[in-house]
């Protein structure tokens, strides 16, 4: 699916105990690069958002372990998208566990947060634990540990189909709890919930890409028969998992529930465009990945800065928010149409380049994951219309509003500039494919 590796580095040193040398590459290649990119653009904009944390009173060490954090996750995002060695693949994919961890449950907004710590913390780590007996099982049978050699000698002796599909359900336990895809997605709206802004900006961006990511570089890549007798599995999630979640957020109060629930609908429907097994449906979830990344990001950057304002996330409470944060209304649209995919946004690329890719394979998987596109044009607008337009509910405000901040818009304006650009000009991210 790329047009060639560009190797940035190569570190070797020799083990014992039956591997004469360990060669650990980092190579970044087209898909490595959008990721890489997204995560560039998401992290400054997280440092900015922790800044209202730091001004509730935090003490300094709270300070520097916050920054610490962040940048911990930073360099362990950036190894999984670029490294070639399934050992350091896996350290990093299960490292980022404890940041993230942290987080949600010691920078969490409520009571429930440290519950929902622990929530994602087993949920993620018990899936992993699952591809960890893969690899083991790998390196004992190809002796390396680099991703590129060992897709060469599976391909040319094969393990035996009955490990290998034993193998391939290990590693999809883990991606799909990461995605997230029905039924292991249940850590993810209590996360979302409880984790600060910028919490829930990383979770969205970037924590869910590494699933998508895994299946595309170890699955997808590395088993191509094992992916392919397993895609009527990834078809019925998927499905069930675009209209469960649409659904769900449709009922929701809670304005972070139905953003969470809306990510969930959107990530599935990746899902099923990569294993569509096309160039259109795999450029388009691999480009609809990194539009999500922005989209939803700029989501919870919005609910965040009204809660710093109303210190309620419940959509009971709002009403007529045009009226007096202009400004803010006018953001809030243009993510709203994001997520609804309107033409000229990135996100009506990605997804129809899912539809046109799996309408090559199925029809009637096309038709039903296009409902997600319907759903989610039902609650974007629904949300906006309560929050933006009607009466305003000034009596349950507990202090002075002002319209968005010059802060709060150096944090929604890298958003909102991706996804108008990739939307005008998509060729910036599926050159790279």
């Amino acid at each position: 699916m790329c047009r060639g590796e560009d190797i940035i580095n190569k570190i070797s040193w020799g083990v014992g105990n039956g591997l004469n040398e360990i060669t650990i590459w980092f190579v970044v290649d087209g898909v490595s690069k959008i990721f890489i990119l997204l995560t560039a653009i998401i992290i400054p904009t997280v440092v900015i958002s922790f800044k209202s944390v730091v001004r509730r009173g935090v003490t300094r060490e709270e300070e520097r372990l916050i920054w610490f954090l962040i940048l911990l996750m930073e360099l362990l995002i950036i190894v999984i998208f670029s490294v070639r060695d399934i050992i350091i693949f896996y350290i990093c994919f299960e490292g980022i566990l404890i940041p993230m961890y942290i987080i949600i449950g010691r920078y969490g907004s409520r009571e429930r947060k440290v519950r929902a710590g622990y929530l994602f913390f087993i949920y993620t780590l018990v899936g992993s634990l699952l591809m960890l007996l893969g690899i083991v099982v790998i390196i004992v049978k190809t002796g390396t540990t680099n991703m590129i050699e060992i897709r060469e000698i599976m391909r040319i002796k094969p393990m035996g189909w009955e490990i290998e599909k034993w193998i391939w359900l290990g590693f999809f336990l883990s991606f799909a709890t990461k995605v997230p895809m029905i039924p292991l997605h249940l850590w993810l709206p209590e996360a979302h919930v409880e984790a600060p802004t910028g919490g829930s900006i990383v979770l969205a961006s970037i924590l869910l890409k590494l699933g998508v990511y895994g299946f595309y570089r170890i699955l997808i890549e590395g088993m191509p028969e094992v992916s392919r007798y397993y895609t009527p599995l990834i078809y019925v999630l998927g499905v069930v998992g675009v209209i469960y979640a649409s659904l769900t957020a449709i009922r929701q109060t809670d304005l972070k529930r139905i953003i969470a629930y809306a990510s969930i609908a959107h990530m599935n429907l990746v899902m099923i465009g990569l294993f569509s097994w096309t160039i259109e449906g795999v450029q388009g979830a691999l480009l609809q990945s990194v539009s999500h990344g922005f989209v939803a990001s700029g989501l919870f950057a919005c609910v965040g800065i009204i809660y710093e304002r109303y210190h309620t996330r419940i959509i009971t409470y709002y009403g007529g928010i045009i009226e007096i944060m202009p400004v803010y209304g006018i953001c809030l649209l243009i993510f709203m149409l994001a997520n609804i995919s309107l033409p000229g946004t990135s996100s009506f690329v990605g997804e129809f380049l899912i539809l046109v890719g799996i309408g090559k394979v199925s029809i009637i998987i096309m038709i039903l994951g296009g409902l997600g596109v319907i759903l989610s044009a039902i609650y974007s607008l629904w949300v906006y219309n309560r929050i933006s337009f009607g009466n305003y509910k000034g009596e349950y405000m507990v202090e002075k509003v002002e319209d968005i901040t010059g802060e709060e818009l150096s944090i929604i304006i890298p958003y909102i500039i991706m996804i108008m650009v990739i939307g005008i000009w998509p060729k910036m991210i599926t050159m790279y494919l």
